[in-house]
């Protein structure tokens, strides 16, 4: 059975979402509908890429817009380094193309972290608070939020955080007047400067097996990099959903406590918008600090082929 919003065709809405999810297509457009004006302005103006599941397939994530796309989906072409290619991102600005997607299944929204019309200008300096799978680890990453809240209060910063709406947190510091790697620099002195505060908790080593239980403070979310959107669902079972929380208040929640059943009606204000704080500067001196530390990826690449043949000389 089907209907019509805003002038989109919805269809098959009785349909389950994916496995596990405890929800139809049809909770999942409701849901982006209800949020629309709170979801819409962490994606507008921005490359955004979905991650879609298909009746019958695995989930896979979109960059490129497909052909059937209605011409009035806007669209932002950018070039891919990696794959030497211009991909063809959406920009959703508006309710429309937020259901249009909801019916392509759509379930999360990443969007990049600069926008459209100023690439090289990233808008907040993010640190991804990634804890071990063990049960409970949800705890652990809020203790590891502590410690960045604390590194950003002794540098001058401040910020608001989210759940990731899988398992950890989400720490957001907006920023001005600073390009893409000004930001990234300063995002690995910060995960740095935090890790010093508890190196017993909290871990920057990108290598999995070098982090011994602790939680990851991933800074890596810089340049062409994307992240799970405020007010964003996310792919697991119960479809909970990226949440903004007071920092004090975090010791009292858990990651399930959002979901597209429950998260809509929490919303009698905007809370990710009220708990961010203005566009700052960042310091020069974290700025200087990270261009002394290594680009994670470029390091753990590096580590994993001396490692691999540190292995096969001693299997020789």
């Amino acid at each position: 059975m089907g209907e019509t919003r805003d002038g989109v065709e919805l269809t098959n809405l009785d349909a389950a979402l994916f496995d596990g999810a405890g929800a139809t297509k049809r909770d999942l457009i409701d849901y982006l509908d209800a949020v629309s004006g709170h979801l819409l302005p962490q994606l507008a103006g921005r490359p955004l890429s979905v991650i879609r599941v298909l009746r019958g397939q695995d989930a896979f994530m979109q960059k490129n817009v497909p052909k059937y796309t209605p011409d009035w989906v806007r669209t932002t072409e950018v070039w891919a380094e990696a794959s030497h290619r211009a991909v063809r991102y959406a920009l959703c600005d508006d309710r429309r193309t937020l259901l249009w997607f909801g019916n392509q299944r759509a379930v999360e929204y990443h969007p990049a972290l600069a926008r459209a019309d100023a690439p090289d200008r990233q808008t907040h300096l993010i640190i991804d608070l990634d804890p071990p799978e063990d049960d409970g680890s949800f705890g652990l990453a809020v203790r590891a939020a502590a410690l960045v809240r604390e590194a950003l209060t002794a540098t001058g910063l401040t910020g608001a955080v989210k759940t990731s709406g899988a398992k950890g947190l989400h720490v957001f510091v907006p920023v001005r007047d600073a390009d893409t790697e000004q930001v990234a620099a300063a995002t690995r002195a910060l995960a740095a400067r935090a890790e010093r505060v508890d190196p017993a908790l909290a871990t920057t080593a990108f290598i999995r097996e070098d982090r011994h239980g602790k939680v990851f403070l991933d800074a890596t979310r810089a340049g062409g990099a994307t992240i799970a959107a405020a007010y964003s669902p996310r792919l697991r079972p119960g479809v909970p959903v990226s949440f903004p929380v007071a920092w004090d208040d975090l010791a009292d929640i858990t990651p399930a406590d959002f979901t597209i059943h429950t998260a809509p009606a929490l919303l009698r204000t905007d809370p990710w918008t009220d708990a961010l704080p203005g566009p700052q500067p960042i310091p020069q001196d974290l700025i200087d600090e990270g261009r002394t530390i290594p680009v994670a990826r470029v390091a753990a690449m590096h580590e994993g082929k001396r490692r691999a043949a540190a292995r096969r000389k001693a299997e020789s």
